[in-house]
């Protein structure tokens, strides 16, 4: 049987987290880990890697991933100038479009192509920009497919039915892809209510990822804005015990809607003095209002080291936290607490450089030690 090759597009910086996605299926091999993108290779047929026109619940399967696409080409990169164009040109001539649709078919997709668009993306310098690189393809595939083309120039969105290629060129290759589903993965169906701050939906579920959740634990998302979190917590591992605070009522109306029928409880509550008891939390999950797109309300204006304080009291002995912070320097306040940074990783999103971190609970001799310094000064 003849493996079909898929890639899935992630947010920089979620490469690895994507990648071990993708290797827990245990029906799929990975065949590179590039920028923003893992290409793997998967041998089961008939299998749905995207929820959008596949799966009953219309939920992705890989929740960490932006899109996946099936390849259609990869080849060397072209070079840097106008007239390098027509590389690519040649790269949409190549293209198998009767397999790839039957291909898509057979894991969900659409069954038709109904109009072409293209998004294109490139590193390095060129004397030619991402929709000179979105027209020259996107225009020799509409033409072979026989259906219209949508070009993205003038800024206005594809119409309904438009089956949606990526294109990246990253100095090493060319690579020219076909999405699986009919809108992209990242673009939850359960996320129809959001507020300032939302969290993107795949950076959330990375976080429930890394916070190894089991059965029977108590997750709580102190902020928990329009319930992203807590949801693909859910999503990630049914069973657990669900609890989000926030003190904005259109945040906590949207956690309800978003999160319908699932077992999320989310109440009235300030991060800076939480309606609950200490050491009852296994799991803290949680993209804190620092003033980026929201502002620290209640307890936490003028005092953001509160939060630092109800984080240290409500987790467990065996507790962890999994947080997203724009910045390293509130870290000193969860060591001085008993909180040790076990994991910093830098991502990539929108603009902003935020830190996904996880903490764990000191152990006696470090906790006493810092304990000591903080009481000292």
């Amino acid at each position: 049987m003849t493996a079909a090759r898929l890639v899935a597009r992630c947010v920089r910086g979620l490469e690895p987290a994507l990648g071990t996605e993708i290797l827990r299926t245990g029906s799929a091999a990975i065949d590179w880990i590039g920028h923003r993108e893992v290409g793997f290779r998967t041998w089961a047929r008939n299998e749905t890697w995207t929820g959008h026109g596949g799966s009953s619940d219309g939920e992705p399967r890989l929740r960490t991933a932006d899109d996946v696409f099936l390849l259609a080409r990869r080849q060397d990169d072209i070079g840097p100038h106008k007239n390098d164009l027509a590389g690519l040109a040649e790269l949409a001539r190549a293209v198998d479009l009767e397999g790839l649709a039957r291909e898509r078919r057979t894991r969900g997709g659409p069954a038709v192509f109904g109009g072409i668009e293209v998004s294109a993306s490139f590193l390095g310098r060129r004397t030619y920009n991402r929709y000179d690189i979105e027209d020259t393809v996107g225009r020799v595939l509409a033409e072979r497919a026989g259906v219209p083309y949508h070009t993205r120039r003038h800024g206005e969105p594809p119409p309904p039915g438009h089956s949606g290629w990526r294109l990246t060129l990253d100095g090493g290759h060319a690579t020219l892809l076909l999405r699986l589903g009919g809108r992209p993965a990242h673009r939850r169906v359960y996320k129809n209510a959001t507020v300032p701050g939302t969290l993107h939906p795949p950076v959330a579920a990375a976080m429930a990822q890394a916070a190894e959740l089991r059965p029977g634990q108590r997750v709580l998302d102190p902020c928990c804005g329009a319930g992203t979190l807590l949801i693909e917590a859910h999503h990630t591992v049914p069973g657990v015990t669900l609890l989000g605070f926030d003190l904005d009522p259109a945040a906590r109306r949207a956690a309800r809607q978003n999160a319908g029928p699932l077992p999320v409880a989310v109440e009235h509550g300030d991060a800076g003095a939480l309606p609950v008891a200490d050491r009852s939390i296994d799991r803290v999950l949680c993209n804190p209002p620092w003033g980026a797109q929201v502002d620290a309300g209640g307890r936490l204006a003028g005092h953001p080291e509160r939060w630092w304080h109800e984080l240290a009291r409500v987790l467990t002995d065996e507790g962890r936290a999994i947080l997203l912070l724009p910045e390293a320097r509130g870290l000193g306040h969860a060591l001085a607490l008993g909180l040790t940074p076990v994991h910093v990783q830098q991502l990539s999103l929108f603009g902003s450089r935020p830190l996904l971190v996880r903490l764990e609970r000191q152990r006696d001799g470090r906790r006493s030690r810092a304990r000591r310094e903080a009481a000292a000064r």
